[in-house]
């Protein structure tokens, strides 16, 4: 049921990709994030004067995946049939890169020291931060590795793969501990909840699946989330909400707790997006929702 208690603001749309935009992520300033594009273009933006964005760096391939490391002020970029570029955001320039991979790089976590690398051909590769080499390679699946999601406590992560599966794997040792037969269809997003306590997933089937992390992940709930595949999946920082986006065009917010649905922000209802919605980052600064897709435009939203 939607909750007509919450108020959808949009605060801004915001021009100058000239791709569609794949990533959006914060900076180490809560008042700044980036945004990545099919064309290789990496941006920097303000959210307190979001006019205009700055062109940070441009890579010739396009890029799905990128990380900011605020501790030393950098950007970890993945470009695609390439590999890393480490950016120095003090000095707005390339520190270093690495080639890893001749396929599409879908999603990168940093935990500690190591770099996890999810690839097109299925490979997780495991970069050693600190002498920039690679450490390891890790071949589960023969299709796609597309998104993974760190749990900070138990030192697991959670990997989401094209054969329909979602895959644990221990973070010091690099161990599978668990497979999931999780959708119908691609895995797209994972996203864990801030309490710990559960596993969220979706995909190509637009379904949205709620594992329960300390009963051996075992199905909590599957709901039908979205029309068409489910791209995106974030909390806000107060953890009283999560929003999910989707090709069908739609940015969706849940109730945390119930799982419920509060709110649809699409074209029709508060000028949303034209076309797919593929990625979503919640912002610390203010409360703002930040969204991007094929339209090569970002928008922010207040959600109150």
């Amino acid at each position: 049921m939607i909750n007509n208690n919450i108020t959808i603001t949009k605060k801004n749309t915001l021009a100058g990709h000239r791709d569609c935009v794949y990533k959006v992520c914060p900076s180490f300033d809560s008042h700044f994030f980036f945004s990545a594009d099919g064309a290789g273009m990496i941006a920097q933006w303000n959210i307190q004067n979001s006019e205009i964005g700055e062109l940070l760096i441009k890579v010739p391939n396009s890029v799905y995946a990128m990380n900011v490391l605020p501790a030393i002020e950098k950007l970890l970029i993945a470009q695609n049939f390439e590999g890393l570029h480490l950016i120095d955001l003090k000095e707005k320039k390339e520190e270093k890169s690495i080639k890893i991979t001749n396929d599409y790089i879908f999603d990168i976590t940093v935990i500690q020291n190591n770099i996890w690398v999810a690839c097109g051909d299925g490979t997780i590769i495991i970069i050693d931060f600190e002498h920039w080499a690679i450490k390891k390679y890790i071949k589960t699946s023969q299709k796609s590795a597309r998104t993974m999601a760190f749990h900070q406590d138990l030192n697991i992560i959670a990997v989401g793969f094209s054969d329909f599966s979602i895959q644990i794997f221990d973070v010091n040792t690099f161990q599978p501990l668990h497979a999931i037969q999780a959708h119908q269809n691609s895995v797209f997003a994972l996203c864990f909840s801030p309490c710990g306590q559960y596993l969220l997933s979706g995909g190509r089937d637009a379904h949205l699946k709620i594992w329960n992390v300390n009963d051996n992940f075992s199905l909590h709930q599957d709901i039908v989330a979205h029309l068409y595949a489910l791209n995106d999946i974030v909390y806000s920082p107060d953890a009283l909400f999560f929003a999910t986006c989707s090709m069908d065009k739609s940015i969706k917010i849940w109730d945390s707790k119930t799982f419920k649905l509060l709110k649809v922000i699409d074209k029709a209802r508060h000028a949303g997006h034209a076309t797919s919605v593929n990625t979503l980052f919640w912002s610390e600064f203010d409360n703002h929702l930040i969204a991007a897709g094929d339209d090569r435009l970002i928008s922010i939203w207040n959600i109150e």
